[in-house]
């Protein structure tokens, strides 16, 4: 982010809850407007290059290695699938994943390639035993291996967190003791929201 002193903006939502989907899409979009308002007040000091409404760019961080760690992947599979024919850019895949071992390349590359565009960042989390199921939305970067005590920079302007298991010493939940059926259904409702996301923005440029 390229503003210091900012109110910051989070929104959490239960992959069982119905609306999960939907509110995950409607906070998406309060999140990304209100980055790109800070964005532009930041701007007219000279500090930060423009963002257009041009549809964000999806980097979903993960590793297909381990079931816990597979989110991102699995979304950004689901979420190419879902928006076939849009000519939006998603990065991290079952096929080409993004791992968190990759994010001092991935940043670097996204600066450069898409220079005007807004990142959204996905990954797998872990948190408190009640927070399993949550999905966490914040208008702040992403920083990949944190749960890990692993400090490999940050990535994107507007970060989703699905946590998939209990924060333990060793933190070996995250890896081994996750059940495929909540990634799984994390993933097809955050792809949900995430397609809804991209599909409204090309209808509103479209109509514009």
């Amino acid at each position: 982010m390229c503003a210091g002193n900012t109110i910051r903006m989070d929104f959490a939502f239960h992959i069982y809850n119905k609306h999960c989907s939907d509110g995950a899409t409607l906070a998406l979009e309060k999140l990304l407007f209100h980055n790109a308002q800070i964005r532009k007040n930041v701007k007219k000091e000279g500090a930060c290059t423009d963002i257009t409404e041009k549809s964000p760019v999806i980097v979903c961080i993960g590793s297909d290695l381990a079931i816990g760690d597979s989110l991102g992947p699995i979304v950004g599979s689901m979420l190419k699938y879902k928006t076939q024919g849009l000519g939006v850019f998603i990065y991290g895949t079952l096929t080409a994943p993004v791992t968190a071992k990759e994010i001092k390349y991935v940043r670097t590359f996204l600066k450069e390639t898409h220079p005007d565009r807004q990142i959204i960042a996905v990954d797998a989390a872990i948190g408190a035993e009640g927070d399993i199921g949550l999905l966490r939305l914040t208008d702040s970067p992403l920083y990949p291996g944190a749960g890990a005590n692993k400090k490999l920079g940050a990535v994107g302007d507007v970060s989703v967190m699905g946590i998939v298991a209990e924060k333990s010493v060793a933190n070996y939940g995250l890896l081994n003791n996750t059940r495929l059926n909540l990634v799984y259904t994390m993933s097809e409702k955050l792809s949900d929201a995430l397609a809804s996301l991209l599909w409204n923005r090309q209808t509103n440029t479209q109509a514009n």
